[in-house]
């Protein structure tokens, strides 16, 4: 923390500009750097070498009358009746879910985040970690080479596997990347001819392998075939069913072309698609400021294990996410026919279908541990000899802290879900943003890059916020142009989940609005929480679902996402945030998730059943 307060009382003494300004930062960058090193040679300040002290700021005065939680209500989410330090929670009952926007929706979320991260009771297998961490949980493989997935039972003593993200995958679960306009892209991927070379469409429509690609100056490609022949009219091989579905739900689907180091994306009309050259499809690789990189597990509860496998075993007749009792009773008559205790096979049936994703990091080198939900699993490890390509050894057990989760969930009226989510308060700076205070004035925060967040450096480079600077080319990770394997500098640019209109008043008062109930609760439930709690470490930064629970429509500009409908977690998905805090850059949950079926959990066609 005292490096990155005299980098900033430095940078501020200086007021330099231009050339000077830089070459001097630069120096002092690589001065301080070494601070802790000589510090630590002489038996002090043992504490600089721990990074992510900055934390989120959460405006105290927003207006209430959005949504507010009062206490004797925050009492009953509590097993014991009241809150207590590390108290069990309850789950929020999705089966009574009052579906009244905005604040019911909001409130079933905050809950929800408490009770997945609650200590584990007895009733939860025997008690012990927290409720995401029980047998009531279990975890989701990745994808095997058959491209299934299979759920993995909790015990005690598990110490489980965490694995780097996987390309993140939108609506046709493809690889997903981000334009500069800030336009969600899918990649099909490449078609290879009998030589090896990547297949194109030529003005006839036939299939012919590339020998070279040129850009012109008007970034424009011309591609030619193995014989050197200019080859007219050229466009990607995508398959007709895709083509079907983006004039239907305008969908951009593009592919990659590469070759001899030029790198393409094309339409399916053969236009270059403005994306960074950086790009690799979304397998980017996050790396914290204390050196390490982010890891991932995804879990589903019993009630969704067991409804998944009714399903696939043909026991349970359904498309959709249960909503009702009705489908309840289905699944626990399911479950206690093949074993599971009777008349109760679930501690919290009522949470109905959930699923949880999550992110972590390695404990070593982070400030203010003891405000982390920490467990021990096995990670990845790379030989990092070459700064560019890093190779795979072996595994390791080491300590994770939380930073980052998504709580998701069917209810009442809502079988597309409900998406929220939650970040620890040190990750990262807020972007510009707007609230209404209780005054009813609307105030403006910006954010302050003074001081060393987790996932961003003291005075970043403001050009270079949320830049890909790591790819995961599967077993390897390898650098992105003009970076090497490094941290990179990571911004929220939805602060609480809402954009800024374009025109003709960026800062709506629509989105004040919005932001202010998301303020609102986040203080009522940390305030609540005893201040030793490390629940009340995480800020719930939004939540969105649609109206009346159908499936999502045209994501931009218009569309039937409610709640905070350009939500995205920079832990997660860092790379689809777009460039700026606008309404037309970026992405939000239904963006990949474009459906009330089974479907919106991509999980659930690849999942095999328990049995």
């Amino acid at each position: 923390m005292q490096i990155s307060r005299h980098r900033a009382q430095f940078s501020s003494v200086l007021r330099l500009t231009g050339f000077a300004r830089n070459q001097t930062t630069r120096r002092l960058n690589r001065t301080l750097k070494f601070w802790p090193l000589a510090l630590t040679a002489l038996g002090l300040g043992i504490s600089l070498l721990y990074v992510g002290c900055a934390t989120t700021p959460v405006p105290t005065d927003p207006i209430t009358t959005g949504c507010s939680v009062s206490g004797t209500e925050f009492n009953t989410w509590f097993e014991s009746g009241a809150v207590s330090l590390n108290g069990v929670a309850k789950p929020a009952n999705s089966i009574t879910f009052p579906n009244s926007p905005n604040c019911s929706f909001y409130k079933w979320s905050e809950q929800m985040f408490v009770w997945v991260t609650s200590p584990a009771p007895p009733s939860y297998g025997g008690g012990g970690g927290r409720i995401f961490d029980s047998p009531a949980f279990f975890d989701v493989s990745p994808e095997d080479s058959m491209h299934h997935r299979t759920l993995i039972g909790h015990s005690g003593g598990l110490i489980r596997n965490f694995s780097l993200r996987a390309a993140q995958a939108g609506a046709h679960d493809l690889p997903v990347i981000i334009d500069r306009g800030g336009r969600m892209l899918e990649l099909e991927p490449p078609k290879f001819g009998p030589s090896g070379k990547q297949l194109i469409l030529n003005e006839k429509n036939e299939q012919v392998e590339i020998g070279r690609i040129a850009i012109g100056d008007n970034k424009q490609a011309t591609f030619f075939d193995t014989t050197g022949k200019q080859i007219q009219r050229a466009r990607p091989v995508i398959r007709p069913e895709l083509l079907r579905e983006e004039n239907q739900d305008q969908t951009l689907i593009v592919q990659k072309f590469k070759s001899d180091g030029v790198l393409v994306f094309l339409d399916p009309f053969g236009n270059v698609a403005d994306v960074d050259s950086g790009q690799a499809g979304d397998s980017g690789v996050l790396e914290a400021q204390n050196g390490s990189l982010v890891y991932y597990v995804t879990m589903v509860n019993d009630v969704y294990a067991y409804f998944l496998t009714g399903v696939k075993k043909g026991a349970i007749t359904a498309t959709q996410f249960p909503t009702s009792t009705t489908q309840l009773n289905q699944i626990i008559a399911f479950a206690i026919a093949n074993g599971k205790p009777s008349p109760s096979p679930f501690p919290d049936p009522e949470a109905l279908a959930i699923e949880v994703k999550t992110s972590w990091v390695e404990a070593s080198g982070v400030a203010n541990l003891n405000t982390y939900v920490t467990m021990n699993a096995n990670i990845p490890v790379y030989n990092k000899t070459n700064p560019d390509h890093w190779v795979p050894t072996g595994q390791t057990t080491v300590k994770l802290a939380l930073v980052g989760i998504h709580v998701v969930g069917s209810t009442v009226g809502h079988p597309e879900m409900i998406w929220a989510t939650f970040e620890h308060k040190n990750n990262s700076p807020n972007a510009t943003y707007q609230y209404v205070a209780s005054d009813g004035t609307t105030k403006t925060v910006n954010p302050d890059f003074s001081q060393a967040y987790l996932f961003c450096a003291a005075n970043p480079d403001p050009a270079h916020l949320n830049d890909m600077h790591m790819v995961f080319n599967s077993p390897n990770i390898d650098a992105v142009s003009p970076f090497h394997n490094t941290p990179s500098n990571t911004i929220r640019w939805k602060a609480w989940g809402g954009a800024f209109n374009s025109s003709p008043n960026p800062f709506d008062a629509t989105t004040a609005a919005s932001n202010s109930e998301i303020i609102s609760i986040n203080n009522n439930v940390r305030g609540f929480l005893d201040s030793a709690d490390v629940r009340n470490n995480y800020i719930m930064t939004g939540a969105t679902w649609t109206a009346g629970g159908v499936a999502p429509t045209t994501v931009f500009p218009t569309g039937n996402q409610v709640g905070t409908s350009q939500l995205e977690n920079t832990t997660m998905e860092t790379y689809q945030q777009g460039s700026s805090n606008m309404l037309s850059a970026g992405s939000n949950c239904f963006n990949c998730h474009r459906t009330n079926n089974t479907g919106v959990s991509h999980m659930f066609g690849p999942l095999q059943p328990l049995f």
